[in-house]
């Protein structure tokens, strides 16, 4: 990118490209139609461009619908013409409770006793046919998993070239883009509080994948290499279960990769695993993605409590706790379950997990509007998704839309056949939405 022929065009995307995160040193061309990791292409829940329908039914503006087998909550990615999707389908083979099982998780028997495979899905994104399933692993979990949740809540990765496809406790696993397994990697059996099951996805940088290994026993943060799985660094982590994804970001010619989580906010040298900064402040079960646009980092978590907080990253250094690197704070209103949507400089985000709707202006913190009534929307667990000048937001039978701007308006209240704990995903005029059950393309014909 640095090459002399590349600098009249990088100079057109540099500004919007000074606030990617986990793909900043890729071009920018590979990125502009694809949606490579769960929060999108800058982990903000947004795009800016496309014209995706506000109104639409089982009816109306459905260009195709797909069953996915099985059952699995983690939001598709896009590469190219191909949806990938991760899913746990129960067989009918039937495992006996053994010692084992019961001595992994004693405090947390298993729901089931059918062994799940655990499968990749590729989805042709034009025709919404299947290009290839791959079953990665077959075996009985051994924990319990939250009953709105599944055995398949991490949402996958990819650079283009490969799939990072994340199971928790049953593994990473790296495919090609056919859907071959490369290599995969065990990190053992988590042990989630209050059995809530498992959700953190992978972040990716350059040559190496992240994961946050956050749970009631040791954790961990990993670095591994991109084209072995092998450790290229692991930082241990005094933490209880988290579910947030850790967020990478450049901050001054350096990468560093951004854990949320209950105990610290933590930074660390992505080449080396030192931590660059931290700060405490944060509530227990700590969900809500780091965002970053700008040069300012966003974390929010709101469970029995409300932290909401804006960090300038060119000023954190060592332990920020209180000081000038933090720029405002809004601890109230905050977000349980889902992310937020950081878009034309406003923070858009939910009340727990209920349809109220704050905006903040995302420079100063300021209040836009707050505690607005999303009509439709009641108990959430996926994510809003932003779309230039529209807000999309999924719940049971419901896909409500939402103005983005300076005023609350709900311009829509579309029903569906189906509940939704995945968040929106959008790619240029198309929207998708991963249901319990169906997978949606929902575009203007």
């Amino acid at each position: 990118m640095k090459k002399p022929i590349l600098h009249f065009i990088l100079f057109t995307f540099s500004l919007f490209l000074f606030s990617s995160v986990s793909y900043a040193q890729l071009k920018p061309a590979d990125y502009t139609s694809n949606w490579p990791e769960w929060r999108g292409l800058y982990n903000t829940g947004a795009v800016n461009g496309g014209n995706t329908p506000v109104e639409f039914s089982e009816t109306k503006n459905v260009k195709w619908k797909i069953e996915i087998p099985g059952k699995g909550h983690a939001t598709p990615i896009i590469w190219g013409n191909q949806i990938i999707i991760q899913t746990a389908v129960p067989t009918d083979k039937k495992v006996e409770k053994t010692d084992a099982a019961t001595a992994a998780n004693p405090m947390s028997p298993t729901q089931t006793d059918l062994v799940h495979q655990f499968t990749v899905i590729s989805v042709d994104k034009t025709s919404g046919k299947i290009n290839w399933k791959k079953v990665v692993k077959e075996e009985l979990p051994i924990e319990r998993t939250h009953e709105l949740g599944s055995w398949a809540s991490n949402s996958p990765v990819t650079d283009g070239e490969n799939i990072f496809a994340f199971f928790g406790s049953r593994g990473l696993f790296c495919l090609d883009m056919k859907g071959n397994v490369k290599w995969e990697r065990n990190f053992g059996q988590m042990d989630i509080v209050a059995s809530f099951g498992e959700g953190s996805s992978p972040s990716m940088s350059k040559d190496k994948v992240f994961i946050q290994w956050d749970h009631q026993g040791k954790s961990f943060l990993f670095a591994l290499d991109k084209k072995s799985g092998k450790d290229v660094w692991k930082a241990e982590r005094d933490e209880i279960t988290s579910w947030a994804t850790p967020l990478v970001v450049d901050v001054n010619g350096k990468t560093q990769v951004i854990t949320s989580a209950s105990n610290k906010v933590r930074s660390y040298d992505a080449e080396t695993g030192q931590i660059v900064w931290e700060c405490t402040g944060m509530t227990k079960n700590v969900i809500p993605n780091p965002m970053y646009a700008d040069g300012i980092l966003y974390i929010l978590s709101g469970f029995r409590g409300n932290a909401i907080k804006a960090i300038d990253l060119a000023k954190a250094t060592g332990d920020i706790t209180g000081n000038s690197a933090i720029l405002w704070e809004y601890n109230q209103d905050a977000p349980y379950t889902p992310s937020a949507v950081l878009m034309d400089g406003k923070l858009y985000f939910l009340k727990g997990n209920n349809g109220i709707m704050t905006c903040l202006n995302a420079k100063d913190g300021k209040v836009i509007y707050s505690n607005q009534k999303v009509e439709g929307i009641t108990n959430i667990f996926s994510s809003p998704t932003g779309n230039k000048d529209k807000i999309y937001i999924a719940a049971v039978n419901t896909v409500a839309v939402v103005k983005a701007g300076e005023n609350f308006v709900q311009t829509a209240k579309n029903t569906l056949d189906d509940t939704f704990e995945a968040s929106p995903v959008i790619v240029g005029n198309d929207l998708f939405l991963r249901g319990a059950k169906y997978l949606y393309c929902i575009s203007e014909k």
